[in-house]
């Protein structure tokens, strides 16, 4: 089992939060949160820190839960344009987002633009070791959902996204 160096519960409060507060995109407030809960022992690996962070997330309340979700960007939408944390804009480009054809960009911003009209809110997948056909079946497929599945399944996602950072920062 890998661990982090330094281990994140002999870290200060500001170290702790600089290091892991973008591992939920742009809401830094689930680290600091996280972090004055107490940590552990069992914080010390990339699974127990996620597992830790992924128990504030779900204690957040509707509107905040809806807030971190509006965080994540469309899927091949603003990679085109830069306009991505460096964690995102890795994420996509390792699912070969940044290389889509232009049939599958079309494709790909009409199922953003159909899935948020519909739920109010981005489709949101851990897209690492998935290829862009995986990615556009599970669009294809959730796009079906109800809200309540996909508010869910998108939570699901986001946690399973902060997993795979953390591990990644463990290397």
């Amino acid at each position: 089992m890998r661990h982090f160096d330094p281990p994140p519960r002999k870290m200060e409060y500001a170290a702790f939060v600089d290091k892991f507060g973008g591992v939920y995109e742009h809401f830094p407030e689930i680290a600091m949160r996280a972090f004055g809960n107490g940590l552990s022992s069992e914080t010390d690996t990339p699974e127990g820190l996620a597992a830790a962070m992924a128990e504030v997330a779900a204690a957040l309340d509707h509107p905040a839960k809806l807030k971190l979700i509006g965080n994540h960007p469309d899927l091949a939408g603003r990679l085109a344009i830069g306009e991505l944390t460096a964690a995102s804009r890795s994420e996509q480009a390792g699912a070969g987002l940044d290389q889509c054809t232009p049939d599958e960009f079309l494709r790909f911003q009409d199922l953003n633009e159909t899935y948020k009209a519909k739920f109010g809110f981005p489709f949101i997948l851990a897209v690492s070791g998935k290829t862009r056909g995986d990615i556009l079946a599970a669009f294809e497929k959730r796009i079906d959902n109800d809200s309540e599945t996909e508010f869910r399944a998108a939570l699901s996602e986001i946690d399973k996204i902060a997993r795979i950072r953390l591990e990644a920062m463990a290397g």
